[in-house]
């Protein structure tokens, strides 16, 4: 049976958790999820788990926080005036908002609490300085 390698097109079914057992994404009762090893469109250990797997074979990995979503960086985390902000936005805790970067980059901020006259920001990613576990299924090379 072959088996998958850097290069080949794949199909996988996968369910990430938290180390607590805290279930954070999964493919299951979805599409599988279609990627190029090697490409590095994902987590490179991710990518990595599957080099060598056969079709219906499956793997489980961990991924430290440094490897997957890097360490949370408190300096991420700001304040912004709500009187900044555009009048039609109603930010409320749990929301994520796109913002532009002076740069022209544009990426993603958490609202985390708000107040009368600010709102808390986070712009880590919500799995970042988390380690993260991986049940790997290859459903097929394509």
């Amino acid at each position: 049976m072959p088996q998958a390698k850097s290069g080949d097109k794949v199909k996988v079914h996968y369910t990430g958790k938290l180390t607590d057992g805290t279930l954070f994404d999964t493919s299951e009762g979805k599409a599988p999820l279609e990627f190029v090893i090697g490409e590095n469109k994902l987590l490179k250990p991710f990518e990595n788990a599957c080099i060598g797997l056969e079709p219906e074979q499956s793997v489980e990995i961990n991924i430290a926080a440094e490897d997957g979503y890097g360490p949370r960086h408190e300096q991420l985390v700001s304040k912004i005036p709500i009187a900044e902000l555009p009048a039609e936005l109603n930010p409320e805790p749990g929301m994520k908002l796109q913002v532009k970067a002076p740069d022209g980059r544009h990426f993603i901020i958490k609202v985390i609490d708000k107040t009368e006259e600010e709102i808390i920001v986070d712009a880590n990613h919500d799995l970042a300085g988390q380690d993260l576990v991986f049940n790997i299924t290859l459903v097929e090379i394509v």
